[in-house]
C-alpha cells in the first residue's frame, strides 16, 4: 500500500458497483428529507413567532443531538447496518409527519421536540453508512465514493433549502413536511433492495457499556496517524465557525453589499465544495491522503483569509477556495478512517469524527458572536486564518509522515465477528 495513503480508484470505477449506486440513490433521497427541513423549519418558526431566538434554537435543536454520537456510533457497530438504515429511515419519515399538527405560536414547543429526535437520524445514517461502504467496496474505491457521496450531500445542500423555502411561501408548511418524509420513505424502500456480504460484530460480553461506547475514541487517540489526523480536521473546521458570523460583516462592511449578496458568496463556496468532492479520488491519487488533508487545510485558511479583504473578485476567489479546501479535507479525513479503522469500529469512529466536525464548530461560533461585538471583523478572521493554518501541524510532524497505513492498532473494541451474507447485488 502506498505510504502517503490507499491506492485509489476513480469515480467510474465506483458507479460501476450496482450496490453502491443503490446506497447512493438513497442517500440522494435521505439527504433531500433532511436537508430541505433544517433551513425551512428555521423560517416557519420566524414567521410564527416573529422571533430571531425562537428560530435560532432550531439550529440548537438541529446540534445538540451531537452529543449523542458516541451512542448511535455503538449501535451502528452492534447491529447490522442495513437493517438499521431501514429502520432508521422509516422511523425519521414517520416522526416528522408530527410536524403537520404545528398550526400557531402555541403548538411551536413540538418543533424543539420533533427537530432533535429526527437529527439523532442523521448521525444513525452517518455511522452506519461508514461500515456499509466498508464491506461494499474493496479500500481502492473508498475515496471516490467518499468523494460522489459528499458532493450529492454539497449539492443538496444549496438545492433543497431553496425548494424548501420557496414551497413554504407558496403553499406553507405542510408539503415539506409531506415530502421530507416522502424522501425518508422512499430511501428506506431502495436500501431494502441493496443487497450486501454485510460483516456482524458480537460484543464481548466482559466489556462493559462504557469500555464499548468509548472505544472509537480510545482507538483513534491512539493511532499514529488518525489521532493527529483527528486533532487537524476539529481545529481547522472548528476555526470556520468564525466565519458563520463574521461573513455578514464581510457582506455588509467589507464589500458594501446587502445581506442577500451572501447567497452569492455561499453559492460560489457550495459549488467548489461539489467540484472538491468529485476531484477529492483524483488528488488523494497523486499526491496521497494526508497530503491531502495538508492541501485542504491550506485552500481553507487562504479561503477563510480572503474574507477579510474588500475586492469583490478576490472575497469570490476566497470563497471557491473554502469550499474546494474543505472538501478535500474532509473527503481524505473519512478515507483514511475507514481504511485505518477495523470493521468492527465503523459506526464509532464515524460518530468521534461527527463530534469533532460539529461541536467545536458551534462553539467557535459562539465566542465569535460575543467578540464581534467588540473586536473588528477582520481581527476575528485574522485569527480564525492563523488558526486554520497551524492546523496542519500534527500532520506534519515525522511521526504522521512516517507512518504506513498498513500499520493498524487495534483496540479491545473489534470484538469478535460473524459475516452474514446475502445473495449478492443483480447486474445492472
Amino acid at each position: 500500500m502506498n505510504p502517503a495513503g490507499p491506492v485509489t480508484g476513480t469515480n467510474r470505477d465506483v458507479l460501476r458497483v450496482p450496490g453502491f449506486r443503490r446506497l447512493a440513490l438513497a442517500w440522494v433521497f435521505s439527504n433531500f428529507g433532511d436537508s430541505v427541513l433544517f433551513l425551512t423549519a428555521a423560517i416557519w418558526v420566524k414567521q410564527l413567532t416573529g422571533s430571531d431566538a425562537a428560530a435560532g434554537l432550531v439550529f440548537a435543536a438541529l446540534g445538540l443531538p451531537a452529543l449523542l454520537a458516541p451512542f448511535t456510533g455503538r449501535l451502528a457497530d452492534r447491529y447490522r447496518r442495513r437493517p438499521l438504515l431501514i429502520l432508521n429511515n422509516l422511523a425519521a419519515g414517520v416522526v416528522v409527519l408530527a410536524l403537520l399538527a404545528v398550526r400557531d405560536v402555541s403548538s411551536v414547543w413540538l418543533v424543539y421536540t420533533v427537530i432533535p429526535v429526527y437529527a439523532v437520524s442523521s448521525y444513525i445514517t452517518g455511522a452506519a453508512q461508514s461500515g456499509l461502504l466498508r464491506d461494499l467496496l474493496d479500500t481502492r474505491l473508498l475515496a471516490p465514493a467518499n468523494g460522489i457521496l459528499s458532493s450529492i450531500d454539497q449539492s443538496l445542500r444549496i438545492v433543497s433549502p431553496l425548494a424548501g423555502a420557496a414551497m413554504l411561501a407558496l403553499w406553507g408548511m405542510d408539503p415539506v413536511v409531506l415530502l421530507a418524509s416522502g424522501c425518508f420513505l422512499t430511501a428506506a424502500l431502495v436500501l431494502a433492495t441493496l443487497k450486501l456480504a454485510e460483516t456482524v460484530h458480537l460484543p464481548d460480553a466482559a466489556e462493559s457499556f462504557w469500555h464499548s461506547t468509548t472505544a472509537g475514541i480510545r482507538f483513534m487517540a491512539r493511532h499514529p496517524l488518525l489521532g493527529r489526523a483527528l486533532l487537524t480536521l476539529g481545529i481547522a473546521i472548528g476555526a470556520t465557525g468564525i466565519l458563520n458570523v463574521t461573513v455578514f460583516a464581510t457582506v455588509e462592511q467589507g464589500l458594501g453589499r446587502p445581506p442577500e449578496f451572501l447567497s452569492i458568496l455561499l453559492g460560489v463556496q457550495g459549488d467548489m465544495a461539489v467540484l472538491g468532492g468529485v476531484t477529492a479520488s483524483l488528488v488523494i491519487r497523486r499526491i496521497g491522503v494526508r497530503s491531502c488533508m495538508v492541501l485542504g487545510v491550506i485552500l481553507l485558511s487562504a479561503g477563510v483569509l480572503g474574507t477579510a479583504l474588500t475586492m469583490l473578485p478576490l472575497v469570490l476567489a476566497a470563497a471557491a477556495a473554502a469550499g474546494a479546501g474543505a472538501s478535500w479535507l474532509i473527503i481524505a479525513f473519512v478515507t483514511l478512517r475507514q481504511t485505518e479503522t477495523p470493521p468492527g469500529m465503523q459506526g464509532r469512529t464515524a460518530a468521534v469524527t461527527q463530534v469533532m466536525v460539529n461541536l467545536p464548530q458551534v462553539a467557535a461560533s459562539v465566542i465569535a458572536a460575543v467578540l464581534i461585538g467588540v473586536l473588528p471583523y477582520q481581527v476575528l478572521v485574522t485569527a480564525m486564518g492563523a488558526g486554520c493554518l497551524l492546523a496542519a501541524a500534527p500532520l506534519l510532524s515525522r511521526r504522521a509522515r512516517l507512518h504506513t497505513p498498513d500499520a493498524t492498532d487495534s483496540d479491545d473494541g473489534n470484538a469478535a465477528a460473524v459475516t452474514t451474507t446475502t445473495a449478492p447485488a443483480p447486474p445492472s
